[in-house]
This record gives structure tokens, C-alpha cells and sequence, in this order.
């Protein structure tokens, strides 16, 4: 018999906000996960237009057990919101323009034992069914070899995990019905600089929406002139086996009339360690702010991205290249993203 889902603060903190929001938030049941003797559900959050006509733009978070701030900052954002229904009107005439999507928590199992890795000791992030075409970082790169090893990507010929798949699940359902979309992951743990990254992940060739990708960047250097993020293709870093948004972005390709951008917010958590060396000592400090007025700032930054791409998931009608402009953002792109040897 599961535990209470209220051993996590994240959890019910969600139900709170749910009852709170009312008939304009919609939850959505995707899958429980067991942990040992607990059980916990994974749930999805809809709210706004559902007219697949509309942009839709979805908001994951905790995929990564360890990396909490990623779900606390989607759950944060998801508060803002739903604070803002009260009274907020122009909130409610955005709603009317795009359909938005909330996974705050997609391991939950993770999160309670304090893990990257699900219950089972699989890395959500490896798991999907996509190879690289090149050499991968040792263990990084996601591997077979046991789930005592991080990066595990499961067993080959073993179907996704449940999270994974109601990941994958509520994308299809929920966005890829949806002409246009955007999709924002929320991870922490790469290097001293904020990043944005892109697909792909196993290949160092560019995505086929290169210049939607190029027009979205340009639209943030242009209304963020001073933001701190680095832009770039996840590949210019390092690649990897089974990244579930190259896996979904491969599939919306092959949908006619839909498109799905995917990025990944990678918060340089390299910076917090530098900033206070004591969280070396900590689990969790890797990869989350543990000193309160730090968090507080660094979901003060963020936050202000994530409205950025709601309010840019909503206009993209207003800001992807025409057939005419495809071109010059491609060239822009290669010049700004790739190196010449990975495009021969």
C-alpha cells in the first residue's frame, strides 16, 4: 500500500494551486510511479485555448530527481499564473491565444529519493529510443552497462519508463495536436553560464526549423538585450544516446502542418558552488541553490524567461521567417552555431 503523496511538499503544493485556479486549470492523470513503498502520480496541467489552431507551449520540470529547482521553477511560474487569474485581465486575453501545458514534476520518484535516475535507476533523459551517430562521453552519453551507473538509459529492447512515456504521451496529446508549439525543460548542473539549448542531442547535423529556431533567438537577443544566456545547439557541448526532445522533435517532423521547437533551460549551477564551496558537501548541491536568497534570485531570473516564451509561444504567427527569409536565418545559424567539420 503507497505512502501519502504529501511526503512531497511539491506534490501537494500542486493540489493547493490546482483548487485554487479552479474550472480555468484542467488536471490531467498520466501515470503513478511506485518507490519503494510510496506511490506517487505524475500529472499534467492544461490551461487556455485547446483550438489546435492555437500556438500551444509546454513548461517540464523535474525530470532529473536531483536537480529540484527545475521543478520548483515551473511550479513557480505555474503559481504566477495562476495568482494572476484573479485579476489580471490581460492574462485572461493571452489565454483566449494559446493553449499552455504543465509537467512541474516528471519523476517524482526521483525527487523523493533524491536521485537523478527514476525508482527503477533510469535516466529519463536517455531513455528514449534514439542512438547518436557519433562517439558519446563515457557514461555521459547515457549507457547499458547497470542501473548502479549514472546515465543509465534502461535495457535495450525494453519499452520507455512510465515517466518517460507520459512525457512523451502528454506532448503528442496536448501540443502535437497544435499546428505550432514551443516546449521548455527546466534542468540545472552544466557549467558557470546559463544556457538554452536546442535539438539535437545525438547528432552534430542542424535541425530542419534551423531558421525558426534562429528567428526565436533573435526575437530574445532583441527584447532581452541583456540577457545572460548562452544559445546554442545542445551538440556543441557533448552528445548523447535516447534525449526524449530529439525523439518527440523527430516525430513532429514527420506530422504534416506541425512543428514543435524544444528547448532546454540548463541553469549553470557551477556558479552557485563557486559562489558558496560548502554545497560541494551536499547531495543536492551539484545542482540547486541551497542558500534562500539565492534561490529566490535565481527564480526571480528565470521567471522572467518563461513568461517571455509564453508571451512568445503566443505570437509565433508574429515572428517566424516567412518562406522568403528561411534562407538568411539558415546562413546566420550555421555561421553563429555550427563548425564546418560536423556539417561535412
Amino acid at each position: 500500500m503507497g505512502t501519502d503523496v504529501a511526503v512531497l511538499p511539491e506534490l501537494r503544493s500542486l493540489d493547493l494551486l490546482v483548487e485554487q485556479a479552479g474550472c480555468h486549470v484542467q488536471r490531467h492523470h498520466l501515470c503513478d510511479v511506485q518507490a519503494g513503498q510510496a506511490k506517487f502520480p505524475v500529472w499534467s496541467l492544461t490551461l487556455g485555448n485547446p483550438d489546435p489552431a492555437m500556438p500551444a507551449v509546454g513548461f517540464f520540470g523535474g525530470v532529473h530527481g536531483l536537480e529540484r529547482i527545475g521543478a520548483e521553477l515551473v511550479q513557480a511560474f505555474f503559481a504566477s499564473l495562476v495568482s494572476r487569474l484573479r485579476w489580471d485581465s490581460s492574462l485572461h486575453r493571452l489565454l483566449e491565444t494559446v493553449r499552455i501545458v504543465f509537467m512541474p514534476l516528471v519523476n517524482p520518484g526521483g525527487l523523493w529519493r533524491g536521485t537523478r535516475a527514476n525508482p527503477r535507476g533510469v535516466d529519463l533523459m536517455r531513455n528514449a529510443p534514439v542512438d547518436s551517430s557519433a562517439p558519446t562521453p563515457f557514461l555521459l552519453g547515457g549507457q547499458r552497462l547497470s542501473p548502479r551507473l549514472p546515465w543509465f538509459r534502461g535495457h535495450a529492447g525494453e519499452p520507455m519508463e512510465r515517466e518517460s512515456q507520459a512525457l512523451c504521451d502528454c506532448v503528442r496529446e496536448e501540443m502535437l495536436s497544435h499546428q505550432l508549439s514551443l516546449a521548455v525543460d527546466c534542468h540545472s548542473g552544466f557549467g558557470l553560464r546559463d544556457r538554452i539549448w536546442f535539438p539535437f542531442a545525438h547528432t552534430a547535423q542542424p535541425i530542419a526549423h534551423l531558421a525558426e529556431m534562429h528567428a526565436f533567438s533573435e526575437v530574445l537577443d532583441q527584447t532581452h538585450a541583456q540577457h545572460r544566456y548562452v544559445f546554442e545547439p545542445q551538440s556543441r557541448q557533448y552528445q548523447t544516446h535516447g534525449d526524449l526532445w530529439d525523439f518527440l522533435y523527430a516525430e513532429a517532423c514527420t506530422k504534416p502542418g506541425r512543428m514543435l521547437l524544444p528547448l532546454t533551460l540548463e541553469m549553470g549551477s557551477w556558479l552557485w558552488i563557486k559562489k558558496n564551496p560548502k554545497q560541494l558537501f551536499s547531495r543536492y548541491g551539484m545542482f540547486n541553490p541551497l542558500i534562500a536568497h539565492r534561490q529566490q534570485r535565481v527564480l526571480r531570473r528565470h521567471l522572467a524567461w518563461l513568461d517571455f516564451v509564453l508571451r512568445a509561444a503566443a505570437s509565433m504567427p508574429r515572428w517566424l521567417p516567412l518562406p522568403a527569409q528561411r534562407l538568411e536565418h539558415e546562413r546566420r545559424a550555421v555561421a553563429r552555431w555550427y563548425r564546418a567539420e560536423a556539417l561535412a
